[in-house]
């Protein structure tokens, strides 16, 4: 459970450590937020442990879904200023190219939200948001 007071201060200061803290697979994934023009930017910074294919080398499928997941989830933490971490009802993950060995980034964006269910679209990249490495759906229980 994330904190509100937490999540004020890691608003007001623009580092949102605290709040990855909360949620241990982003922070083992190494998930890094910040805002950007008002709205959250996610990057999955470049480490040797995603990667899965090492002859190319490309990004490991389960670490680009995995980021993905706590970015959305992140992002509803951010938006709906709750404490309370949302739980996963489903997740579709199309990969549309592979993933570099180099950090990969994230916006997510609220298609609808109602008392109990939120629905996610999420779109991670790498050198060029226009060209997408993964697009993703999910729908998510609320508190």
């Amino acid at each position: 459970m994330v904190q509100l007071e937490i999540l004020h201060a890691a608003k007001e200061s623009g580092n949102y450590d605290s709040i990855i803290d909360q949620i241990p697979y982003a922070k083992l994934l190494g998930v890094v937020m910040r805002e950007e023009n008002g709205q959250p930017l996610f990057e999955l910074p470049f480490s040797d442990h995603n990667i899965g294919n090492v002859h190319l080398p490309a990004l490991h499928g389960g670490a680009i879904g995995g980021f993905m997941e706590n970015a959305a989830l992140l992002h509803l933490v951010w938006a709906r200023e709750s404490a309370e971490v949302p739980r996963t009802i489903d997740f579709s993950l199309d990969f549309l190219r592979s993933g570099k060995a180099q950090s990969l980034y994230a916006r997510c964006d609220i298609t609808k939200q109602g008392k109990r269910v939120a629905n996610v679209r999420m779109t991670a990249w790498q050198e060029d948001e226009s060209k997408p490495v993964a697009v993703a759906r999910a729908h998510f229980l609320l508190s």
